[in-house]
């Protein structure tokens, strides 16, 4: 590598609620899910034990069109994207940061009384790409993930 860094965040997780849109400042069609992510392990005593992590994502252009018509709370979905620190006011006119997932591809996975059909989206698709069942990336090497929903946290 050139000294360049490395961005680059995949997750596959559940949404915690429905996709947020609007319209971003430029007019282009802006998404922001909430992402759980949940890891598990055994202590010391042969216990198991949980811990989800919240992430927050967004989306811009066709890519957040689509996750606004397909997803719902409870889909499970894989992102990969970028992180991105964003800085803003509170009401009282305080500094505020936050560390947010700009995702740039997107895969429903479909499951058990899921009313979407799995495809990949990518925000760098043509309008007529967008909706192929072909992935953009091969994710034949992801582990599969077991389908515990009574643990879920939502």
């Amino acid at each position: 590598m050139s000294g360049r860094g490395v961005n680059k965040v995949i997750l596959v997780g559940r949404l915690g609620n429905d996709p947020e849109g609007r319209v971003s400042q430029s007019g282009s069609a802006m998404t922001n899910l909430s992402l759980a992510t949940t890891r598990s392990w055994k202590d010391q005593q042969g216990e198991r034990q949980e811990k989800t992590e919240w992430h927050s994502v967004v989306l811009f252009g066709r890519i957040a069109e689509v996750a606004q018509e397909y997803l719902r709370k409870g889909s499970q979905v894989y992102i990969e994207g970028r992180l991105q620190m964003r800085k803003w006011q509170d009401k009282s006119g305080y500094d505020r940061y936050t560390t947010e997932v700009i995702g740039n591809t997107m895969q429903m996975i479909g499951g058990k009384g899921d009313e979407y059909r799995q495809g990949s989206y990518s925000s760098h698709a043509q309008a007529s790409e967008v909706g192929t069942e072909t992935p953009q990336t091969d994710h034949s090497n992801l582990p599969r993930l077991e389908d515990d929903s009574d643990s879920w946290p939502f």
